[in-house]
Formats: structure tokens, sequence, C-alpha cells
């Protein structure tokens, strides 16, 4: 169909800065012409983007997908709820996960895997603000050994 590979489109930056990420899934996503053509280019944002449960189906709630250009008539909402496409056990994990630990479900990014769209979800528990500002910290604090080291080695 299309060039082999993974290649990402989009990917939500502040899921891992919110969230601490416990198990990652792959979905296919259910998707019109046009916005299948608008990903191809590019054109999207996981930026508020969520996924819910609703009778036993998987939906990504708040991903923006631009409308196509050359698109006119045939363009959707850019933000309507899109479903997901998984397996039944992996739906049914999900859910028991979600009420039992009070998981979140976030999208990660958006890729092309062989032609097809593919929405890296994860399921993440809530950061605390001193929880984000620890991460900063050791993220810098790597930063600095990893500079001295580099100044070291010269």
């Amino acid at each position: 169909m299309g060039t082999k590979g993974t290649k990402v489109v989009a990917r939500n930056k502040k899921a891992t800065h919110d969230y601490h990420i416990e198990e990652t899934f792959e979905a296919g996503i259910v998707l019109t012409g046009t916005e299948i053509k608008s990903i191809r280019q590019g054109r999207v944002n996981l930026q508020d983007a969520y996924a819910r449960v609703n009778q036993g189906e998987i939906y990504v709630v708040g991903m923006h997908i631009s409308p196509f250009e050359q698109g006119n008539r045939y363009n959707v909402d850019p933000t309507r709820t899109r479903k997901l496409l998984m397996h039944k056990k992996e739906i049914n994990k999900l859910i028991g996960q979600i009420k039992i630990k009070g998981l979140t479900l976030i999208p990660l990014d958006l890729h092309l895997r062989d032609g097809f769209a593919k929405l890296q979800l994860a399921l993440g528990k809530g950061k605390k603000q001193y929880d984000k500002r620890a991460s900063a910290a050791k993220r810098d604090s790597d930063r600095m050994i990893e500079r001295k080291l580099k100044e070291q080695n010269r």
C-alpha cells in the first residue's frame, strides 16, 4: 500500500511530563479519506487529546486533524471523536486497569506504519506538582553530568 516502515507524524510531549507511564498499547483509528490525507501531510495535534472507554469500545477525544485543503465538502469536524481499533482482550484489560487502579488513557504519538495510521496509547497515572519538579531537576542534573563527562574526555 504505502512505503514500508514507521514514520512518527505527531507526538504528545506533555504526556510524559504530566503522567507516569505504566504500559503502552497500539491501536488503529477509524478515519475518513480526507483525514488520512491530512495525517500524511503531518497536520495533526495531540496536545489536549485523551482516550475514553464507552460501552466496551475505545474512543479518542480532542485529537485535532486539520481539514484537508483539497477536501472541500468531504472534510469533517477537525476535533470529532474517533473510534480506536483494538482486540477485545486488550480493551477488557484496559477497562480493568482504568477502573481498578484509576489510571488514564493518554495518546503518546500518532504514526504511520505500513501506510496505516496507528495511535500509541499509554496507561498513565497523573503526576503531582512536586513530581514534575523532581523530574525536571533530575533531567537537569543528568545534562550537567553529561556535559562534565564530555569536557573531561576532550
